[in-house]
């Protein structure tokens, strides 16, 4: 019985080494490509979520999606809005790819440039974007040009900036549908959610992977929100509370979202990002996670953002912080890499792929050294050593001060004097980035006129060459500025071009001004009246000059455009021919 037993034992022993043998020989399957979902806040920083730290917002459904998330606490956008969503799209620094301001010409990602949409809709991926995109409002330039078949978006950078429909004001608002305008009932950040969850509804319906850009408006100026979404910060200044119930909402909506996945037995398969496209414009003043200053700056404070990415079939590691430096230019590489898109051979990423970290085949990324410039809306023309190096634990800020953050994580010793190798090495990195970017930082890209994908067009302020004027607040108040658009004419041929000092839709003639305005949520300040006595207009090799009488809303000129690349600027005048403003919106059409 003894040798039989010792048999027995033995052929088990042999049966179980096989097959533990049989399973290191046959891995599992790679996942299968999963959707993709990425939810961008705007204005919303690192302290701006409960489960940083945030003493009075509560945020419970991003708490429980940081909680299941690998969770990179030292990741960077730029200060600003549209270099951080044009780095997102092409996984390129703004300097680079053109997209490097929110307004004066310099909003728009060059077109030679692939996007993240191009990558997903190369495989076979339905893509939508539902929110702001910001990254050009003209053709080729428009979300729709850019790889994405299903768009819901606003132009330019906010609800009420200059060429957004004329007194949106998050309630009930137009947008744009697929490129036509359409009024959509509800708030803001509830109809894109809404509009995305039906679409992704529809697409797992059909078996249709799908890539979603789900980047809200919110919580970005004017401070609107349902009351009830307020009334739990009532203790706070008006702003803060406004500003904490907008992320509030945002919460609610990201459980919606949540529980859209589940019900349609989408939530394994999904990666869901989230993350912020710059640090905080309101709530520094209540919590910042203990770093300095806020959007725009430089400083931790300007650019260090939440990022958590999860995606349960993905074998990637188990929720945790990862502390490794980490940038907004990483994740189309990382999604590339992740969902197995295809690649063509020469493309070129500033940012590096994290999946192998993602996945916890390696602890640490290779040592490296990353710059956060943008065009400053104030001083467009950028600047050299208006940056921040970022190595380690060290931060270069201006090329006149160092901060050691493993002791200093607030930023308020300045050590440049005690680490001169230090210095040595981060200069000379961002020497070479700068000559790297010096080529084309000053190469403007032309927005298109008289095309067939696109006529007729709007020319807006906002994107006058290196002049800002990018509100409704501005067009209003009509500071006294003025810029050229730098075009291209598609096709030669008579074009009717109309100037305007109020959009279309405000139907009010241009010397005329406009009441204050009563918003759902909050007013609009009265438009100015401006004594406009003419209107000039110069393009290519016309140049001409008309009366204006009280009554005109519009000027309209009738001029035969060779095809080609050329600049358009206009000019209001009052009766002595001083300058009082350009014109903030002109409608050209190819006849």
């Amino acid at each position: 019985m003894v040798a039989v037993r010792v048999l027995v034992v033995l052929t088990l022993s042999l049966v179980m080494s096989v097959a533990v043998a049989g399973n290191r020989k046959r891995p599992k399957p790679d996942p299968v490509p999963p959707n993709v979902i990425i939810v961008m806040t705007d204005d919303q920083g690192y302290g701006d979520l409960s489960a940083h730290g945030n003493p009075v917002l509560r945020t419970p459904k991003l708490d429980q999606l940081a909680s299941q998330s690998i969770r990179l606490t030292d990741f960077h956008v730029a200060p600003m809005c549209t270099p951080t969503r044009g780095q997102l799209m092409s996984g390129r620094d703004a300097l680079d790819n053109g997209a490097m301001n929110v307004g004066s010409g310099r909003t728009m990602l060059r077109k030679t440039i692939p996007t993240m949409a191009n990558f997903f809709a190369g495989a076979g991926y339905r893509t939508a974007l539902f929110g702001k995109w910001h990254l050009g409002d003209n053709y080729p330039y428009r979300p729709q040009d850019r790889g994405f078949e299903e768009t819901l978006t606003f132009p330019s950078s906010h609800m009420s900036s200059a060429p957004d429909y004329w007194n949106n004001d998050y309630f009930d608002d137009f947008y744009r549908h697929n490129g036509q305008l359409q009024q959509y009932p509800g708030y803001s950040t509830d109809v894109f959610f809404a509009e995305a969850i039906k679409w992704m509804r529809q697409r797992g319906a059909l078996g249709q992977r799908f890539f979603a850009y789900l980047a809200l408006n919110a919580p970005h100026a004017p401070l609107f929100v349902p009351q009830q979404y307020r009334d739990p910060y009532a203790g706070l200044p008006h702003d803060q509370a406004s500003f904490f119930g907008m992320i509030a909402n945002i919460d609610e909506n990201m459980g919606k979202l949540e529980q859209t996945l589940v019900d349609a037995g989408l939530r394994d398969n999904t990666i869901v990002i989230f993350l912020t496209d710059n640090g905080t414009r309101w709530g520094d003043v209540i919590f910042n996670a203990g770093m300095r200053d806020k959007k725009q700056s430089l400083y931790e404070g300007g650019h260090r953002v939440p990022f958590f990415i999860r995606w349960p079939a993905g074998r990637l590691r188990d929720p945790a912080d990862i502390g490794e430096l980490t940038q907004v230019q990483d994740v189309l590489p990382t999604l590339i890499e992740l969902a197995g898109l295809p690649n063509p051979a020469g493309t070129e990423f500033d940012g590096t792929s994290l999946a192998s970290l993602l996945r916890g085949d390696r602890q640490t990324l290779p040592e490296r050294k990353l710059v956060v410039q943008y065009s400053r809306p104030t001083a467009p023309i950028p600047k050299k050593w208006d940056a921040a190096v970022l190595w380690k634990r060290w931060r270069l800020i201006n090329n006149t001060s160092l901060y050691d953050l493993s002791t200093d994580p607030g930023q308020t010793t300045n050590v440049i004097a005690s680490y001169p190798d230090i210095v040595a090495q981060m200069r000379s990195h961002y020497e070479t980035w700068w000559a790297g970017v010096l080529p084309t930082v000053n190469t403007f890209s032309r927005l298109t006129i008289g095309s067939d994908a696109a006529n007729p067009v709007l020319l807006a302020s906002t994107e006058w060459r290196n002049v800002l004027v990018d509100q409704q607040f501005q067009v209003r108040t009509a500071p006294v500025k003025n810029g050229p658009w730098t075009i291209q004419v598609d096709r030669a041929g008579d074009y009717q071009i109309e100037l305007r000092r109020w959009p279309v839709e405000a139907n009010t003639a241009m010397t005329a001004g406009l009441p204050t305005y009563q918003a759902v949520d909050g007013t609009y300040v009265a438009g100015k009246a401006l004594p406009i006595a003419r209107a000039r207009l110069k393009v290519a090799t016309f140049d001409q000059t008309v009366p204006v009488t009280a009554t005109d809303k519009a000027i309209s000129f009738t001029v035969n455009l060779p095809a080609g690349p050329t600049n358009l600027q206009t000019w209001f005048l009052n009766a002595n021919g001083g300058l009082l403003t350009g014109a903030y919106y002109v409608y050209v059409n190819r006849l």
